[in-house]
């Protein structure tokens, strides 16, 4: 057999890491635009990740040098599988203890959407972009990902496709909503042996029955986001609503909570906030159900809107006469906060991925071509975790916990501070690998890499703390 030809190495460790993918490559050609696209995805965001951008050829006038032709090529016209691509990036996750999942994390599903031109690209369409917060021409991807405390990354992604590019619109046999996909990259997980506490979804999905019989059906443990006004049939003068079943809970402050509780929530600077959390009764919902309805707020007064989650799951609760029934392990409203917590990893990820990664700026329009460079993104968003392994070390800080009496001096943020915090989280680094000098260091100051899981860290909850949670708030 022929000894295959090495590609022109990749700067610093991105060549270790990037020969671990060689065997899927069956060219030259395919090795080398490997290494190149993702030093292009790693360099500065000061330009967008357009295919002459990663090519560093001159923007439109360049398209048609040789550097950015290979690049075209090998998105839209080479013969290697994503998918085989991206068992490989699982894989090395797997393979090493700092970054394997566990099972106390959770599986977070979820979509997003970007703003394309025109009708000739793959799966666009006119729909919801929550990219951009409104309904406006785009392509919209659902995708999965892993998270606990410590760290979090991409593990699956399928494109959405809308009604209208069906024959039969939604009654297509082929066409399939973003909860159907969802519930697909579900399975796979669980086929890939992911390990996870529970599924957690937002809105989008706790709202959508399919999705909810399918995990139910399937034994799936979740927990999902409801509307504030989510409600059912009821009689005029009972509680009707899942808002109106947490205020229907006795609450006479703090020092008299009813059935409310406290939980603690601690960041990695070291501020700490008091959330509440009730389990709520009501409708079709109950500890003796075959859903909970949990309730998460900062002031169980107001129950405002962007510090409140009322969360269905079908974890048993702790004492409850399906806890022995069940094969899932009992949780009770901290465990049931501490998960959906972690959804906020997703839209940390989203930040990553799309400003400095360049995840939506790819030029191309095949099916084919979108996904490689998706997969592309998440080779380059692991890579940063692969390169600095030394963050993770440690113990996983614990989650959510119900505050001790001991603890009865925790206080909320004020308002102001709560602003200031929420300024703090839409900062975004401008760069996730080094400088472009000649030589063996286009992508190797990799200490930009490490400065952007630095920003993800100063933005999660305290290592080591002894209670900590991170509450994402849906904007």
């Amino acid at each position: 057999m022929t000894r295959r030809v090495p590609a022109e190495p990749a700067p610093g460790p991105l060549e270790d890491y990037a020969a671990r993918f060689d065997d899927l490559f069956s060219t030259l050609a395919q090795r080398h635009a490997f290494r190149r696209y993702l030093e292009g995805l790693l360099l500065p965001a000061e330009r967008n990740k357009t295919l002459t951008a990663l090519a560093n050829t001159e923007p439109l006038v360049g398209a048609q040098r040789k550097e950015a032709q290979s690049l075209q090529w090998f998105l839209s016209e080479s013969t290697w599988e994503p998918e085989e691509v991206n068992r490989r990036r699982i894989e090395l996750l797997l393979g090493d203890s700092a970054t394997a999942p566990n099972a106390s994390g959770a599986l977070v599903i979820d979509e997003t959407g970007d703003r394309k031109d025109g009708k000739a690209t793959a799966h666009v369409g006119k729909q919801w972009l929550g990219g951009i917060g409104k309904v406006d021409n785009g392509v919209v991807s659902v995708s999965s990902l892993w998270a606990d405390e410590r760290a979090y990354y991409p593990l699956e992604v399928e494109p959405y496709t809308p009604a209208d590019h069906f024959e039969k619109g939604r009654s297509d046999p082929e066409f399939r909503t973003k909860p159907k996909i969802a519930f697909e990259l579900v399975e796979r997980a669980i086929e890939g042996g992911i390990p996870f506490r529970a599924v957690v979804g937002d809105i989008l999905y706790g709202e959508n029955l399919g999705l909810r019989e399918d995990l139910l059906g399937a034994e799936v443990p979740y927990v999902l986001a409801l509307r504030p006004s989510d409600s059912w049939w009821h009689v005029a003068g009972e509680i009707g609503c899942v808002q109106e079943a947490a205020r229907a809970a006795r609450w006479e402050g703090p020092d008299d909570p009813g059935e409310w509780v406290k939980l603690s929530r601690t960041f990695r600077d070291g501020h700490i906030e008091r959330w509440w959390a009730l389990e709520a009764e009501g409708g079709p919902y109950g500890p003796e159900c075959p859903e909970r309805l949990v309730a998460a707020t900062t002031d169980p007064t107001e129950l405002p809107e962007r510090t409140t989650f009322y969360l269905i799951t079908n974890l048993p609760a702790p004492g409850s006469s399906r806890e022995a029934r069940s094969e899932f392990a009992a949780a009770d409203v901290g465990e049931v906060s501490r998960l959906y917590s972690l959804r906020s990893w997703i839209e940390q990820s989203y930040k990553q991925v799309k400003n400095a990664l360049g995840w939506a700026q790819y030029q191309v329009r095949k099916d084919i071509a979108i996904r490689r460079h998706w997969q592309l993104v998440c080779c380059a968003f692991t890579f940063c975790w692969w390169a600095n392994i030394d963050l993770l070390g440690g113990e996983t800080p614990p989650g959510v916990e119900l505050e001790r009496e001991e603890d009865a001096s925790i206080f909320p943020a004020s308002a102001e501070e709560r602003g200031k915090k929420d300024d703090r989280e839409q900062e975004v680094p401008s760069v996730v690998a080094g400088g472009a000098e000649e030589g063996q260091v286009v992508a190797g100051a990799i200490c930009n890499a490490y400065a952007l899981l630095e920003s993800v860290y100063r933005q999660g909850p305290t290592e080591g703390a002894t209670k900590a949670a991170r509450m994402g708030v849906r904007g």
